[in-house]
């Protein structure tokens, strides 16, 4: 086989994982980027790796049948990657639907300029500002990281091992659940208070109209507890990079 036609085999396999990889992560896989600022990134990304990061097979020894199915096992890598860091994300956006349901809002939508689809406002500004605050503090090099870790725990032509990238999904999964409750959590403490507030004042004066006296209470006593509530988003940058870490099969 010629060697620029090795060379270029080699690049496409580096390729497909670092372009599944960014294509599912958020950040890189909405609309607010564009598809031309992505492609470039990818394409530089898996340019310098592909120079750098080793190899466990010959290239010049494959069939087309067994070039085929390097790509496949490269693609279902970078998907269950690029997965798991998703569900990290979305913990914060899971919290904030549950804050909106707790305030009422579960009807409100907006337009979220990630995904481009209809999405419920309190959750798109809590994902909003934790993408900010992820890349003030260079979270971007995390998912570089993330990248290049992946290459040497498996090089480009070994097969990963699926159960463990499967166990990595699923305790992601159930990761993502818990932290989205550890998040409300507090809010949902202060809307409880409330409505046992609510239904002894209900207990006391009958005659007071309890539904139309709650909402405005659940929204400004929402909006007070988020406004205490967003310095902690900070924090969670933490635990996230230590999920990752402690998640990814890296």
């Amino acid at each position: 086989m010629d060697i620029a036609l090795l060379k270029v085999l080699a690049f496409a396999v580096v390729l497909t994982r670092v372009s599944v990889f960014l294509t599912v992560v958020p950040i890189f896989n909405g609309t607010a980027v564009s598809a031309r600022i992505r492609f470039s990134v990818i394409f530089l990304i898996s340019f310098f790796l592909s120079l750098s990061m080793p190899t466990v097979v010959h290239f010049s020894t494959l069939s087309m049948l067994e070039t085929v199915l390097l790509i496949t096992q490269e693609v279902v890598y970078g998907f269950g990657l690029g997965l798991m860091v998703m569900m990290l994300f979305s913990a914060v956006k899971i919290g904030g639907r549950i804050i909106e349901r707790e305030m009422g809002f579960a009807m409100a939508d907006t337009l979220d300029p990630f995904s481009g689809e209809t999405a419920e406002p309190l959750s798109v500004l809590m994902e909003m500002v934790f993408i900010l605050m992820f890349l003030a503090a260079n979270g971007h090099h995390l998912l570089l990281q993330v990248i290049f870790k992946s290459y040497e725990t498996f090089p480009a032509g070994q097969i990963p091992e699926l159960s463990q990238l499967v166990e990595g999904v699923v305790k992601t999964g159930s990761t993502m659940l818990i932290m989205g409750l550890r998040l409300a959590g507090p809010m949902l403490a202060a809307f409880l208070l409330l409505l046992m507030v609510l239904a002894v004042f209900a207990r006391i004066i009958p005659e007071m109209d309890i539904l139309f006296i709650s909402m405005p209470l659940r929204i400004g006593l929402g909006l007070m507890m988020m406004g205490m509530f967003f310095p902690f988003i900070n924090e969670y940058l933490g635990e996230f990079s230590t999920w990752m870490g402690k998640l990814l099969p890296i």
